[in-house]
């Protein structure tokens, strides 16, 4: 259920997508390919950073301390799918300069795309709000939607080269 992310990277990493349930970079998946969801995610992480900075400077004190889920927020968190972008994830391994594309080793197959490509993509891992056991643990989505009806799955690696 892990997927390792390495190759002509910095930082090998390890994604886990079990836990990204309760990750609050998580988008919908009806929400996923519209206009609105990008610029939402982008509003939500100034917000994020701010309140971070906020807490850092104003509360040095005393430890962050996550908020309760209400039972009705886990009921819906638990009901609906989920992606994830890989952006983040792909910035934090820091590919090389001399990288060029990127090689999905998947249960059945390689496919290589390109590196911007990659950045842009999205992750799903839960459908029903359950992680995705059949072909999992994601399915990979292109930026545009294009393969909805015939995501990428059983995905275990990702090769930077």
């Amino acid at each position: 259920m892990i997927i390792p992310i390495t190759g002509n990277v910095n930082y090998p990493i390890t994604l886990d997508p079990t836990v990204w349930i309760f990750d609050d970079r998580k988008i919908l998946l009806e929400e996923a390919f519209s206009k609105r969801a990008e610029t939402t995610v982008k509003e939500d992480e100034v917000e994020k950073a701010s309140k971070r900075w906020d807490r850092a400077v104003f509360q040095s004190s005393k430890p962050p301390v996550n908020p309760n889920i209400s039972r009705k927020e886990g009921e819906k968190i638990l009901t609906n799918s989920y992606v994830m972008p890989i952006r983040d994830f792909i910035d934090n391994a820091e590919w090389d300069a001399n990288a060029e594309k990127a090689v999905l080793v998947t249960s059945s197959d390689e496919i290589t795309i390109s590196l911007d490509l990659l950045r842009k993509c999205l992750l799903l891992f839960a459908i029903d709000g359950k992680i995705i056991k059949e072909d999992g643990p994601v399915y990979i989505f292109y930026p545009d939607g294009s393969n909805m009806d015939n995501p990428i799955k059983g995905l275990q690696k990702i090769i930077i080269k």
